[in-house]
């Protein structure tokens, strides 16, 4: 999982639950009654499943109910009082030459928090004259003559709703002797469509992008005076998302050809499918995987609803891949699931996922904790001095800073257990054999060059879509699954690749016929450039 699934904590007094209880026996009971009856048997479920593992230690279960704000170093062991934390990312190594050497140390730039005009290239421009003065003309005050300087710029805003409306009203006449109705014609540019290509773009990126279900937004527009139903907006995204397939299956073609793949997945809900009961192999779980690659010097992201785990969605990319490459480098925490069957991958675990492993035990081992959280801090200083190197010269700089640490903390671990200051059957020596019955994986980045340290990109990606799970709580079925899914690859990969999601896809929804005869034109990183191409050669004959 992307990180622990925390059951769903509901705001309710003992009052209020036994009024829901009396409502339920006495048939009056509401959808809102339903709902919070469905979230209390499903956390009911949950803690009851956690409390049977018996490798869920009490810290562990109040992270999962609570959550915890933070793992960071001085977090888990706060500094004495008057003490400064220690800085997350130190100088880079003296071997470190070139652009990495000269990146300062992550530190919080402190600004004046407002944006410029640069930062609104959306805004419309409009330039003001003088109106009484215009270049080389003589100064009202001296002898001088004025010119030219950079404008002053003012950035005005404006409240609007995400759908906005305009009602052409069309004179029309009627002929006293014959009938024929004469009807004005509509003003250029409008055209046939009630929703144009930015309504389906806005739609698409709000509910995929945002998670802003339907009903929110049919609220939000009706609160605006214009009214935009739920089904409506699923009858857009529903067609755009037949329209926008093309690209999709470039994407995952694309995806296919990375030399490194990330994966993972979290629960979702599809009620169509959870209706069917158990499938062919007995499950009952659906999940959502996002699948991330690297490929080219672009990072393409992936998401795919459904019963299947993270490895077998990866499973179905790399069965893409062409004949002739090698097998990729999987980044994946450490589940048996991840990994695709029969498709060999290079596996790289997860460092961010061992380091869990110490943390929630650091309370009763804090000495020893410490430790570890220290070595491994070494590390990530070495990896944030590696930042803009090449594969290559990334590997020799972690081989050379980064082995002795990992060696240096390999042989700790050792030690622990061989002297017998700790019990394997504690948290700690639990935490100790993950990491050694993992470390040929864990350590990857020392012996080939480009694996990465952690999952932690996947883990970002797929955040989109727990934040769907949480604002829309489930799919109604898979079709709708599988439509989210696609708006869902292309605005993560968008985002990933600098590009505005919303101008990609009315691009890509004002161009629906030039996309589906060539696809690879019409990525996030090529689609304004065949614009362009486009806008050069002119309308056709």
């Amino acid at each position: 999982m992307a990180s622990s699934e925390r059951p769903q904590l509901l705001e309710k007094t003992a009052e209020e639950l036994a009024a829901v209880v009396a409502r339920v026996r006495t048939g009056a009971a509401d959808a809102a009654d339903a709902d919070t009856l469905a979230a209390l048997v499903a956390s009911h479920c949950l803690l009851t499943e956690l409390i049977r593992d018996r490798q869920t230690t009490i810290a562990r279960l109040r992270q999962l109910l609570f959550g915890s704000p933070s793992e960071r170093r001085d977090t888990v062991f706060p500094p004495p009082a008057g003490e400064a934390p220690a800085p997350r990312v130190a100088a880079a190594p003296a071997e470190v030459s070139g652009a990495a050497a000269e990146e300062p140390a992550r530190a919080a730039a402190r600004g004046h928090g407002r944006h410029g005009a640069d930062d609104f290239p959306a805004a419309a421009r409009v330039e003001t004259a003088h109106g009484t003065l215009d270049e080389g003309d003589g100064c009202p005050h001296c002898k001088g003559r004025v010119y030219a300087r950079p404008p002053q710029r003012l950035v005005r805003i404006v409240g609007l709703a995400p759908f906005a409306a305009t009602v052409y009203e069309q004179e029309r006449l009627r002929c006293n002797l014959c009938g024929e109705v004469f009807t004005a014609k509509a003003p250029e540019g409008v055209g046939e469509e009630k929703y144009d290509a930015s309504a389906v773009a806005m739609v698409a990126l709000l509910r995929y992008g945002l998670g802003m279900p339907f009903y929110r937004v049919e609220a939000l527009q009706e609160s605006a005076g214009i009214p935009l139903p739920a089904s409506t907006q699923w009858d857009m995204v529903a067609g755009a998302a037949q329209a926008l397939a093309p690209v999709s299956d470039a994407l995952k073609a694309l995806a296919a050809q990375g030399e490194v793949l990330h994966n993972d997945d979290t629960s979702m809900t599809v009620l169509s499918v959870l209706k069917e009961g158990r499938d062919e192999e007995g499950r009952r779980g659906v999940f959502t995987t996002a699948v991330l690659s690297r490929v080219q010097g672009r990072t393409v992201a992936l998401y795919a609803t459904g019963r299947q785990h993270a490895g077998e969605n990866h499973g179905d990319v790399l069965a893409l891949r062409p004949e002739g490459l090698g097998p990729p480098i999987q980044m994946c925490d450490a589940l048996e699931r991840n990994l695709p069957d029969g498709l060999a991958t290079i596996v790289s675990n997860c460092l961010v996922h061992m380091r869990r492993q110490f943390v929630d035990v650091a309370e009763a081992f804090p000495t020893e904790v410490r430790r570890v959280l220290d070595e491994l801090a070494e590390v990530y200083r070495v990896e944030a001095a590696a930042r803009g190197l090449s594969p290559q010269a990334r590997w020799a700089l972690h081989q050379a800073h980064s082995g002795p640490v990992m060696d240096r903390l390999a042989l700790f671990l050792a030690e622990l257990l061989d002297e017998k200051r700790v019990e394997p059957s504690s948290g700690l020596g639990k935490a100790i054999a993950y990491a050694q019955k993992r470390w040929d994986r864990l350590t990857l980045f020392l012996r080939v060059p480009g694996a990465p340290l952690d999952n932690n990109a996947c883990e970002q990606v797929l955040k989109r879509a727990i934040l769907h799970r949480k604002n829309s709580l489930f799919y109604k079925t898979q079709n709708g699954a599988r439509a989210g899914d696609l708006f869902m690859s292309l605005i993560a990969t968008a985002r990933l690749a600098a590009a505005d999601p919303f101008h990609y896809l009315t691009e890509l929804l004002r161009h629906q016929q030039e996309l589906a005869a060539a696809p690879a034109e019409w990525l996030p990183w090529t689609y304004r450039e065949t614009l362009a191409r486009s806008k050069a050669a002119g309308p056709g004959p």
